[in-house]
């Protein structure tokens, strides 16, 4: 009896010990990763998706706090001092180019694309469709005819026809300053291209002979935004008086078009330049942290769905399809026209020839 006794308080104590260690393995399954603190500077239009509560959920998910910081991408690749960060994500793919002379070997990811387009509103899509501008399909803006126009000074009141927008002021896109933003850099990609005979300018010759042509798309703006999300702001709150029609992001008016409490004006519309220019927004590790969040932004379907709500095109284009059908809405075109920039060494020639410094 007393063996038995014995025998069954040394089972009871065992299956005690192994319902202790499934319990215990069951809640450290379920504890979060420990959480590592990775740091990026970025092109200023993907801060609202990395502020994404939902983005931020999903990197944690992984193990990882990303915080970020904004700078142009032209500064990125030039001026920012990397030591502190663990990966670089500018907006285009010559400013990624650039920064690999300083990191070779390094693996880039492109988990995004944004082509540039161009806000604006009905009466002038209007305006501009009388003049030859806009082509019959309301979307395709021709770039050869908008310089013609803003080559020889017409301005809003000289266009025929014209009682919906009497302005004593050029035909000019709103742009960013170009020494500073990279939205402008790749607008000066497209209008070269076009003043180039439809050839991307690739040497100093080509510079030269491009830039004093298009130098006063700049200069007759005036003041000249540091960001297009100030321009892109302007857009929206001061509307068609001020900026009639802004280059910036397709992404940027996307994301604002998907959005659950969308501010776009009732007679807002959308553009494409014919030709355009996709932004490759290309990240760069610095580290394997930056590294992990690379392969993360490319290879997680959560992410690339929440890419698509912010209106940026992911490498995968069901996510983006699914972000537009989803809501009822009609899906972007795909487009066709699209030419590449010029590398950032020529980039950099146009620019200083345009003024700006380091």
């Amino acid at each position: 009896m007393r063996r038995r006794r014995v025998l069954s308080w040394f089972l009871a104590v065992v299956l005690l010990g192994v319902l202790g260690f499934v319990v215990l393995r069951d809640v450290r399954a379920d504890e979060a990763p420990p959480v590592t603190s990775v740091t990026g500077v970025i092109g200023s239009e993907k801060v609202a998706f990395f502020a994404d509560e939902r983005v931020r959920e999903v990197l944690r998910g992984h193990g990882m706090e990303v915080r970020v910081d904004p700078a142009g991408s032209r500064q990125i690749a030039t001026t920012v001092a990397l030591g502190g960060y663990d990966f670089a994500f500018p907006s285009s793919s010559p400013a990624a180019d650039k920064l690999l002379v300083s990191h070779p070997g390094v693996r880039t990811y492109a988990p995004f694309s944004s082509p540039m387009a161009v806000a604006t509103f009905a009466p002038i899509v209007d305006l501009l469709t009388r003049a030859g501008v806009v082509a019959s399909d309301g979307t395709t803006f021709d770039v050869a005819r908008y310089l013609e126009l803003a080559r020889s000074g017409t301005r809003w009141d000289q266009l025929p026809g014209n009682t919906s927008f009497p302005a004593r002021k050029d035909v000019l896109l709103s742009t960013t300053a170009p020494c500073q933003s990279n939205s402008a850099a790749m607008y000066l990609g497209i209008a070269t291209y076009v003043s180039n005979a439809d050839s991307v300018v690739a040497d100093a010759a080509g510079v030269a002979a491009a830039v004093p042509a298009v130098q006063p798309l700049f200069r007759d703006q005036g003041y000249l935004p540091p960001t297009t999300e100030v321009l892109f702001e302007d857009y929206l709150s001061a509307g068609m008086g001020r900026v009639p029609m802004a280059l910036v992001y397709e992404a940027q008016y996307l994301a604002e078009a998907l959005s659950t409490d969308p501010v776009l004006p009732p007679d807002a519309r959308l553009l494409y330049p014919s030709p355009t220019i996709f932004s490759r927004h290309t990240l760069v590790p610095l580290t394997p942290a930056g590294e992990r969040v690379g392969e993360l932004l490319t290879s997680d379907p959560r992410l690339a769905a929440l890419a698509a709500e912010h209106g940026f095109r992911p490498t995968d284009p069901r996510p983006f399809a699914a972000a537009f059908s989803d809501r009822g809405l009609p899906e972007p075109p795909a487009l066709v026209d699209v030419v590449e920039p010029p590398s950032f060494d020529t980039l950099e020639g146009m620019l200083s020839s345009l003024g700006c410094t380091p």
